[in-house]
């Protein structure tokens, strides 16, 4: 649901011609192709549109104001031309979409595919009062819910599993793994998943979490020390210690910092 606020390019101690350009993977938690390429000026530029298109104007301080910080430096630097588009960008272009889960909306910002930036934004919902407006905050099982939508097409595996039972444990207070839960079902579906090699054919993270605040017998409001626990478990089960964009963990720490707002 979040993977917080992107880096902001650090500025260069002094101009000179062998400085090192600014690349995705410098302030985005990006892998592969898109990682080691610099940052563009028409890449910001796309962005800063999508942005105004779905947001109705660019976000301060979010991915396009970053993208656009980054890519005039390089083009400060001589690394790119103000008119220059990165090509996997290019190919596969930028996007910002939104989700509205339980009256919040997910916004999640990609490039070439891959999440660049996401957060949630409280819709305010009016009352019978006029003029009031109630935020409720976010449940453990709305923040799997929102997972399913963010990275519903996931493959199931064992980081993820360990999230959802980490999940699970927090809402219902017991260490007990429910027969048929979410937990159970997240577990059943990884190691299904362990067996096959076309990822087409494997249980997906909407299938299992799609409907979680049904399925879990207890929930309660996420708060930082649940969202913690849950990153925790996703990382160590994680071949590559990381969480993923959009996944569990990143759901519940986007709750847990939208909560400790509502209650400022």
């Amino acid at each position: 649901m979040s993977q917080g606020q992107p880096r902001r390019p650090q500025q260069p101690a002094g101009q000179g011609e062998n400085q090192e350009p600014i690349k995705y993977g410098d302030v985005f938690n990006v892998s592969g192709e898109l990682a080691n390429k610099p940052i563009a000026p028409q890449d910001a530029a796309m962005m800063q549109t999508a942005e105004t298109q779905v947001l109705g104007q660019t976000q301060k301080g979010g991915t396009a104001a970053v993208m656009q910080s980054a890519a005039t430096r390089n083009e400060q630097v001589g690394v790119v031309g103000h008119n220059n588009i990165t090509d996997i960008a290019g190919e596969q272009g930028v996007s910002v979409a939104e989700t509205d889960v339980a009256g919040r909306r997910i916004i999640t910002e990609a490039v070439a595919g891959q999440v660049v930036g996401q957060y949630v934004q409280a819709t305010p919902v009016m009352t019978s009062q006029v003029g009031a407006v109630q935020q409720n905050a976010i449940t453990i099982g709305e923040a799997l819910e929102a997972t399913a939508k963010t990275a519903g097409d996931k493959p199931v595996d064992q980081s993820d599993a360990a999230a959802v039972q980490a999940a699970e444990v927090r809402a219902t207070g017991s260490n007990v793994i429910i027969p048929g839960g979410l937990a159970a079902t997240a577990q059943s579906a990884a190691a299904h998943n362990a067996t096959l090699d076309r990822d087409e054919e494997k249980i997906k993270l909407n299938q299992v979490l799609t409907g979680a605040t049904a399925k879990l017998p207890a929930d309660k409001a996420v708060t930082r020390q649940d969202a913690e626990g849950v990153v925790s478990a996703e990382l160590r089960n994680n071949p590559n210690v990381a969480t993923h964009p959009g996944g569990v963990a990143a759901s519940m720490a986007a709750a847990a910092r939208l909560n400790e707002n509502i209650n400022a």
